[in-house]
């Protein structure tokens, strides 16, 4: 009686694939994660992530700016603040992507590295056995001897740059040339891991601070000193290098005629510097593009404003403040705004909004307020707002230095003074004397060890693409055999790893140098 077979791969039920596993799984990870499309999509990802870097100040580079969207958007920077959007490059998330990147990258290009060394000791590839399917053939007959051909079809591709191989049969003869093609997209590769190292290094290991300086003051480089300091992760106080600088002058230069009128022409500072407790002065000038370096901290020049000077007196006729106090700008003109606060003035404290206009107008806009009509101090005016009571520094709750708490407080009147001016206010309060117009530099210093490396990776980088572009990757093979007339029948075959043009004109003039005698 007939047996029924039963077939093993028909059956109803699904098949189930084998499970990963802990380690599977965790291979499979690793392979997504070190792969060039990974790779990319992360570097895509790590240049969305630094937009925001250059659409919201930061605070290592601005932070005037940065106090100033406080002021000006005080429902949305306390979001933006919550995600370290105002310190991007700091950001959790951002150095997330960051390593991710560099991991991604050296399992992407460890392995094509190694692969590449194997190559490089390679043989050229055996000689196809059909020559006439290649992107480019030719086929020609020649008197010469099979042996004769190849031996000139190996000189003249030695000539040409080419590796070549012929093989134990005899009867062929393969080459290749360009390979350092794929070096140059190694190199290229290997220089990006370099600069995310270099960029790493100095994120580890250096610091920047900001801190501006009034003409006239001086500034050391102690913590204490900067207005806004970001350290590394390994940053350590005593990496500090114990200089000093006083602001000497502070000069800049404004367009006066023509379409860019009240644009900066030029920014000067000139300051006298210290490299320890005991060193000799020195003189220096500190400008836009051309920092001070000092024990490999380097001093930038970022932006500059005014600085009016007071003199108050409580009503007992005591100094409570004196001084310079450094303003916001508000516009291009440099129209500024600031506070100066008197908290031991008595009977009441005395708080004064300060509007600063460098080149004050004649009549002032009501609608508008004052405004700087140029840049420079050709006609310097302040525009006050004076307030008495309780200026509220005594809770514990930090305030805006470039704002008065008016919460407890009230107006006692508004005045504008130019320079060596006096305002007598009312009811025997006391008494503001405008000095005078200062300039301030706001000032980077930073520190970054690995800006060599980034450097040094950046110039590879250059080299790696301009290999990559410029070498093409060719491989050539020769046959030769006789006839049954007794001539020798040559092919010539050649193949293009790369999208160039030129190999055709190429294997032609490998023919004509490898040919001592005329087509037959």
């Amino acid at each position: 009686m007939p047996t029924d077979v039963v077939d093993p791969m028909k059956t109803d039920e699904p098949v189930q694939p084998p499970s990963l596993g802990f380690f599977g799984s965790l291979r499979w990870a690793w392979r997504q994660l070190t792969s060039m499309r990974t790779a990319l999509f992360l570097l895509f990802l790590l240049a969305v992530a630094a937009i925001p870097g250059s659409v919201v100040p930061q605070r290592g580079v601005a932070p005037l700016r940065v106090g100033q969207y406080f002021v000006d958007h005080p429902t949305l920077a306390p979001i933006l603040d919550k995600f370290s959007l105002f310190d991007v490059y700091a950001a959790p998330w951002f150095a997330a992507i960051y390593l991710l990147l560099v991991v991604s990258l050296a399992g992407c290009i460890l392995p094509r590295c190694i692969r590449y060394a194997k190559v490089l000791g390679a043989r050229p590839p055996a000689t196809p056995r059909n020559l006439s399917r290649l992107p480019v053939h030719r086929e020609l007959t020649v008197s010469q001897a099979p042996d004769a051909v190849l031996d000139a079809a190996v000189k003249a591709l030695k000539g040409n740059g080419f590796r070549v191989d012929r093989h134990a049969s005899g009867d062929s003869v393969a080459a290749e040339k360009g390979y350092l093609h794929e070096f140059g997209n190694l190199v290229f590769h290997v220089a990006l891991f370099i600069i995310l190292i270099g960029v790493a290094w100095g994120a580890l290991f250096g610091w920047h601070g900001t801190v501006v300086v009034i003409e006239g003051e001086g500034f050391s480089n102690v913590l204490t000193q900067y207005d806004d300091f970001a350290p590394g992760r390994r940053f350590d106080p005593g990496m500090l290098p114990p200089f000093s600088f006083t602001l000497d002058s502070f000069n800049a230069t404004y367009v006066t005629d023509g379409p860019r009128r009240g644009q900066p022409d030029s920014y000067r500072a000139d300051v006298t510097y210290r490299t320890g407790p005991d060193s000799p002065d020195v003189k220096a000038t500190i400008s836009v593009n051309e920092p001070l370096v000092i024990d490999g901290a380097k001093v930038y020049l970022l932006g500059n404003g005014y600085a009016p000077r007071f003199t108050v007196r409580d009503g007992n006729g005591t100094v409570v403040f004196q001084g310079p106090v450094a303003s916001l700008p508000q516009d291009p003109l440099f129209t500024s705004k600031t506070a100066v606060k008197a908290p031991d003035a008595q009977p009441e404290q005395l708080g004064f909004n300060v509007t600063v206009t460098p080149t004050a107008p004649k009549v002032v806009d009501p609608l508008t307020g004052p405004r700087s009509l140029f840049p420079e101090d050709n006609n310097p005016r302040v525009y006050l707002g004076a307030w008495a009571g309780n200026l509220g520094l005594d809770n514990g709750t930090p305030q805006n230095v470039y704002e008065l708490d008016t919460s407890q407080m009230k107006q006692i009147g508004l005045k504008d003074l130019a320079p060596g001016e006096t305002w007598k206010l009312p009811n025997g309060r006391g008494s503001i004397t405008f000095d005078g117009l200062a300039e301030f530099g706001n000032f980077q210093v930073a520190y970054d060890p690995g800006r060599f490396v980034a450097l040094l990776g950046a110039v590879a980088a250059i080299v790696g693409v301009m290999g990559s572009l410029l070498i093409k990757r060719r491989r050539v093979w020769v046959r030769a055999s006789a006839d049954s007339e007794g001539r020798t029948l040559v092919e010539v075959g050649g193949l293009a790893r790369t999208e160039a043009t030129g190999l055709p004109a190429e294997i032609d003039r490998i023919i004509a140098q490898t040919q001592g005698e005329e087509q037959v």
